[in-house]
């Protein structure tokens, strides 16, 4: 598939907004929420995937799960991006605007071969996998998503990062004509987020290009996007334009906004409540029918990811370093 192709979805039956958790109402009283990236969709909900085959070497690697996936429609219109809007449905109405081709990502900092490519360059010669990860949002509420993408691994290490890349920081598009969301001063735009090094190496860290065998929806963070399924949803990051290897953590866009509640690293951890409301549970987003949300379900540490990422954290105090 040419990167070039993306969809353009026409607007669509939009799903009834759900009682969902609010954030700190910030500035012009705006309720500040992570922003979460996912599409809305304009088309009919295609046919429910069949239940994945998952190899014993897939799930221990947590490549894929066999968990029931979310519909196609309910994760294409419950989104978060602010960019687009405040409210759950605005995404995938006003994202109609944004234009995903041509697309370039601007690579630099602590490397040898810095530059700006077409995104068909940056991810010229890496097939597209599929991944079926969960999405813990830090509101309280999940997904189970197939993406497709690229190890962001693979793609930083063309630009062959030196010694003092111990960090890689990411910005978004941020473009008043495109996205109206730009006019409420909630947020210090661009949105920018940031791992550590070694996060961003890690084989389970993805650059997504789409998702149910699709390209990627405006609303859902079109052309690319980052996906760290361990890690609270807003960190990964939507709509990338620039990726900056850098020596010290970087600006984190939650994080300066209210760093006591949304740390830099932002693991999913049920024993670490955000200052107003319990994450021991989250409330799945794999209904049938009319129901969005099927029955809670207790959170698991690392987002059900520990097995394969405890080992970067052995020895850090997760309470302090949220």
């Amino acid at each position: 598939m040419n990167l070039r192709d993306v969809l353009r979805i026409p607007a669509s039956e939009i799903t009834d907004e759900q009682v969902y958790l609010h954030r700190r109402r910030l500035l012009a009283g705006l309720s500040a929420l992570p922003v979460l990236g996912m599409t809305g969709c304009a088309e009919a909900e295609p046919p429910a995937p069949p239940a994945p085959v998952v190899s014993e070497a897939e799930a221990a690697s947590g490549f894929k799960t066999d968990e029931v996936q979310t519909r196609y429609e309910d994760a294409t219109t419950y989104n978060n991006f602010y960019e687009f809007g405040t409210a759950k449905d605005d995404p995938s109405s006003a994202a109609r605007t944004l234009r995903t081709a041509p697309w370039s990502v601007a690579v630099g900092g602590e490397c040898a071969r810095p530059g700006t490519l077409s995104l068909d360059d940056l991810l010229k010669g890496l097939e597209p996998e599929e991944r079926i990860y969960r999405l813990r949002c830090v509101e309280g509420w999940s997904m189970v998503i197939p993406w497709l993408g690229v190890p962001l691994a693979d793609v930083l290490k063309r630009f062959e990062p030196n010694s003092d890349a111990r960090y890689v920081a990411f910005t978004t598009l941020a473009d008043r004509e495109q996205m109206p969301g730009l006019r409420y001063r909630s947020i210090d735009w661009p949105y920018r987020e940031g791992l550590r090094i070694d996060e961003a190496m890690h084989p389970l860290t993805l650059l997504a290009t789409g998702i149910y065998g699709r390209p990627l929806p405006q609303q859902n963070g079109a052309p690319l996007r980052l996906v760290v399924p361990w890690k609270y949803g807003f960190k990964s990051i939507k709509s990338i334009v620039a990726i900056t290897f850098v020596k010290h953590r970087p600006h984190c866009s939650w994080n300066a906004l209210q760093p006591s509640e949304y740390g830099f690293f932002s693991n999913v951890n049920p024993d670490v409540d955000h200052p107003r409301w319990s994450q021991g549970s989250e409330r799945r987003i794999a209904g049938s029918g009319s129901k969005l949300f099927a029955e809670r379900i207790p959170t698991r540490l690392f987002n059900g990811y520990a097995d394969q990422v405890g080992a970067m954290y052995a020895g850090l105090n997760l309470r302090r370093w949220f």
